[in-house]
């Protein structure tokens, strides 16, 4: 792959690889989940059916530790709407349970499976509370943004510009979203709070400005600018808007940066070898490590708050998820997913399950090895794409 391509790649084709005017509504869970290899808890519901139980059903599923079956080791019964209690292997977990309509009935019962979780499962965290931010392409130019959560439902629509939108990351504080617009000639990133919709761009940079990622403490950015030529690596101070050069390349262009839990590295994906591939960069020494070299192309890198990184890797035609501990480099790296037309990959708040994009559809992916199969998120119309989980 040229440079240029590889520009063409970073800017456009993300949006072209595999957002209509309202989102249509989830319909409840959508598919059954299997597991893989391990034995998992089973969890009876003794509960009235309704928008709680199936969501709550629904999201210990995904969870990857539990199945929902009759005569279970942790039955949870009560009054949706009052309270509602686990018990089982010795442990009791109580939620009061207060909602009013089946919105808030959902959300109630996101908090009580992250609870359940925490209590019964082998050092497990739920990410039902988080969500995802991603898009839906509805023309050549055209991709707006979106969020629901990793159960599918309540799907919101936040933006409706009619052109494209892509690479949406979230922000520590999980209400603001950073992505790249083209709302003017040139891609910039803009700041979106997930809840009121207001918006603003990061900053005026002349050329074009993408791959917005913010630090875990929130003070700086990292970003591929491009006013000094060809798309180079920065980091942005957002208090002082202050930028700092991390990369000279003059041949390549740089994309998709991610930040270590730590904010001391920087993981991004550079075209210099002529093929994509993910590098880490040391913030304070600007010293770099090529971290990937099988495959022909490796790009979308994410960091797990546990220390693994997960990419898209193609090889031989197709593509899939690889995960690795950073520590131990891509020689201790092992296939997440089959192989396909898998993209995008952005780790959950547990560092187990990876959502992910393939055929234009969103996937929940358990990276564990005796894990579920992947989990379409939900079966809406539409080219859904470039999905990115909260923490």
């Amino acid at each position: 792959m040229t440079s240029k391509n590889f520009v063409s790649t970073v800017f456009i084709a993300a949006f072209a690889a595999s957002v209509h005017a309202a989102p249509m509504a989830a319909k409840g869970p959508v598919a059954t989940v299997e597991k893989a290899g391990a034995e998992r808890i089973t969890v009876s519901l003794e509960l009235p059916a309704g928008a709680y139980q199936r969501t709550l059903a629904r999201n210990l599923e995904l969870s990857g530790w539990f199945k929902v079956g009759r005569d279970g080791s942790i039955k949870i019964s009560g009054t949706p709407g009052v309270s509602v209690v686990a018990r089982g292997r010795g442990t009791q977990v109580a939620a009061k349970t207060p909602f009013t309509d089946d919105r808030s009935a959902r959300m109630a019962a996101r908090k009580f499976s992250d609870a359940v979780v925490a209590a019964f499962s082998e050092g497990g965290k739920g990410y039902a509370m988080t969500r995802i931010a991603f898009v839906n392409r509805k023309g050549p130019d055209n991709a707006e943004l979106y969020t629901c959560y990793p159960d599918g439902q309540d799907i919101r629509q936040l933006t409706s510009d009619k052109c494209a939108a892509v690479g949406p990351r979230w922000a520590p504080n999980n209400r603001d979203i950073y992505y790249t617009g083209f709302l003017q000639k040139f891609g910039n990133v803009y700041r979106i709070d997930s809840d009121t919709g207001h918006r603003n761009a990061l900053a005026p940079f002349k050329g074009t400005a993408t791959g917005g990622a913010i630090s875990p403490d929130g003070t700086k950015c990292a970003i591929v600018l491009s006013y000094q030529g060809n798309p180079e690596l920065y980091v942005l101070d957002l208090a002082t808007k202050r930028v700092e050069r991390m990369t000279t390349t003059k041949a390549a262009a740089e994309a998709s940066p991610c930040w270590s839990p730590d904010g001391r590295r920087i993981a991004y994906v550079s075209d210099e070898t002529r093929h994509p591939q993910v590098y880490i960069i040391d913030v304070a020494t600007r010293k770099k490590i090529r971290f990937t070299g099988k495959g022909t192309e490796n790009t979308n890198p994410d960091w797990s708050l546990d220390g693994k990184l997960c990419w898209a890797s193609k090889r031989a035609g197709q593509t899939v998820i690889m995960v690795a501990p950073v520590s131990g480099g891509e020689g201790a790296a092992r296939e997440a997913t089959s192989p396909g037309t898998w993209e995008h990959p952005s780790w959950a708040a547990d560092s187990r399950h990876i959502v992910a994009s393939r055929d234009k559809a969103l996937f929940i992916v358990d990276s564990d090895p005796d894990g579920d199969k992947p989990v379409q998120i939900f079966h809406n119309q539409g080219n859904w794409m470039n999905p990115a989980f909260s923490r």
